[in-house]
């Protein structure tokens, strides 16, 4: 195919599906093929667990039902349950385990290289999953979580590698609150936090979401009280750990929040210490739990997250803190603080920038109403596709129970995941800006390129990447992420229409070189 004809194609294809507004375009939108009947493994391909620690992983993959799971040179302590996937046991010796995950259904087989890294480091990739925040914000409680973990499995999102169900604030007791089901005791006779009546049993609560094959999230403030006044960690940090290890949980949101009134300033020490302290407290565990920084880019804190023990780090105020303004955040605290700060140097395997959740479906607007995104289609598409560049957590925090198919075509195109979750970790930077055209790329592990090419203004209008600038030599072979199809190959630059607030996402292969992570699955 000759590069001007392939040009004028896509151009059409872009404004076709992604250059109309309303309905309709929600409607003609989905660019993400539906995945085929034969298996195919998804996920992430490195997993970092401590010694001795419970180990849980579900393998994802897409395909007829039923299907039959195993898992080749699995280390001494780990199992496979042929019939869900779902890896289980303790691994006790320190080292890298080179597994290969298999899957098969009566159309075929699927296998998969997968390396199980037994250390000290943990969320090797960035952390995919669902939180309750933007949805259920103060309303949440148990039956919505239950709920929520039954979705990420009903909807396929756990064959794509989703695995965190995280329960955000307002779970534990508010004290003066006039709600019953938010009143009683904050701590038990220990000093131990509990929970409030929204949530009577959470051991049973993690054990639902683990039966699953998933993970299990929560939230508190380092401070006396959580940003919406129910009880925080403030004097009783390991206490509360070691409630959140007896109820079973995985991950830990914490929270700057009230915290502000115990700090004596805003000195590098201060903004580092609840950290410092809860990281401290956390390696102690017998559980492995994923910690995630929560304070909003105080601090430059892309600069010392690793070093306090976080496994991300907020890097802005909440992205969806006023509804109506989300696509401004999106590109204040997307696209322009990750080029201005330089990120892509801070971030890496174990250690992530987090610009917040994933913004789509249908949110709260903080009116007691849940609603759809303000985002357009375009800007959904930028939303994640960047989010992927970034390296970025993709935390989807819309309601997991109404997801529409355009919704679900975003989470879950498996190309475009592949970049977030590619084992070398290295996070995107924005190679040019030319007015509102942007170029943002990242280099995989198999040496080929992933590249966004964006459009901040209001019209469709062509978008290039020079070859060179990616410090790529001779043609080179382009695949479209999210039509997951090839594109043919080009000399010296590719061009593409994209349309206002849009993306063109592409994955760059020099011709001739194979790849052990095909473009082509």
């Amino acid at each position: 195919m000759k590069k001007s004809t392939a040009v004028v194609l896509f151009g059409m294809a872009a404004w076709t599906f992604l250059g109309r507004g309303s309905a309709l375009a929600q409607e003609m939108g989905i660019l993400t093929p539906k995945p085929g009947p034969r298996p195919q493994i998804n996920g992430a391909r490195v997993f970092g667990v401590r010694p001795n620690s419970p180990f849980l992983f579900t393998i994802p993959a897409t395909g007829d039902r039923p299907m039959t799971f195993s898992a080749e040179n699995l280390p001494q302590g780990l199992a496979v349950e042929a019939s869900t996937g779902r890896i289980s046991g303790r691994v006790e010796r320190r080292g890298e385990y080179l597994v290969t995950l298999v899957a098969s259904n009566k159309l075929g087989m699927d296998r998969r290289p997968f390396k199980i890294v037994c250390g000290d480091r943990l969320a090797l990739t960035p952390h995919l999953g669902w939180n309750s925040w933007y949805v259920w914000e103060n309303h949440v409680t148990e039956a919505i979580i239950r709920d929520a973990a039954k979705a990420m499995v009903q909807s396929g999102m756990i064959d794509h590698g989703y695995m965190y169900v995280n329960i955000d604030d307002c779970w534990g007791v508010k004290e003066g609150s006039t709600d019953p089901t938010l009143q009683g005791q904050a701590r038990d006779a220990q000093g131990k936090v509990l929970a409030n009546k929204r949530f009577p049993d959470m051991k049973a609560l993690t054990d639902y979401i683990h039966g699953l094959g998933l993970k299990a999230g929560i939230y508190t403030s380092p401070g006396p009280t959580t940003c919406a006044g129910h009880a925080g960690a403030y004097g009783h940090e390991a206490l509360d750990v070691e409630r959140f290890v007896e109820w079973g949980f995985d991950f830990l949101k914490y929270d700057w929040c009230s915290y502000a009134s115990v700090a004596k300033d805003k000195s590098p020490a201060e903004l580092q210490k609840p950290y410092r302290l809860i990281s401290d407290i956390l390696l102690r565990q017998p559980r492995d739990i994923v910690l995630n920084l929560c304070q909003y880019g105080q601090g430059q804190v892309w600069k010392w997250g690793a070093e306090v023990g976080g496994n991300s780090w907020r890097t802005a105020d909440d992205l969806g803190g006023t509804f109506e303004r989300i696509g401004q955040a999106l590109f204040r605290d997307g696209f322009d603080l990750y080029a201005a700060e330089d990120l892509h140097f801070y971030g890496r395997p174990g250690a992530w920038n987090d610009p917040d959740y994933l913004l789509v479906g249908y949110l709260s607007n903080w009116k007691g109403q849940t609603v759809p995104t303000p985002l357009t289609p375009n800007e959904q598409y930028s939303h994640v596709s960047l989010w992927c560049l970034l390296a970025a957590p993709l935390i989807f925090s819309g309601d997991i129970t109404r997801l529409d198919d355009f919704t679900l075509s975003l989470l879950t195109n498996d190309e475009v995941l592949d970049v977030d979750q590619d084992p070398l970790g290295r996070p995107g930077r924005r190679l040019t800006k030319t007015g509102d055209l942007e170029v943002w790329a990242r280099d995989m592990e198999d040496g080929t390129k992933a590249v966004g090419l964006f459009n901040r203004g209001e019209g469709t209008v062509p978008v290039a990447v020079r070859f060179a600038d990616l410090g790529l030599l001779g043609p080179q072979r382009l695949r479209d992420l999210w039509r997951q199809k090839d594109l043919g190959i080009f000399r010296d630059e590719f061009r593409a229409d994209v349309p206002p607030h849009g993306v063109f996402l592409a994955r760059v292969r020099p011709e001739g070189r194979s790849a052990h992570s095909p473009l082509v699955r």
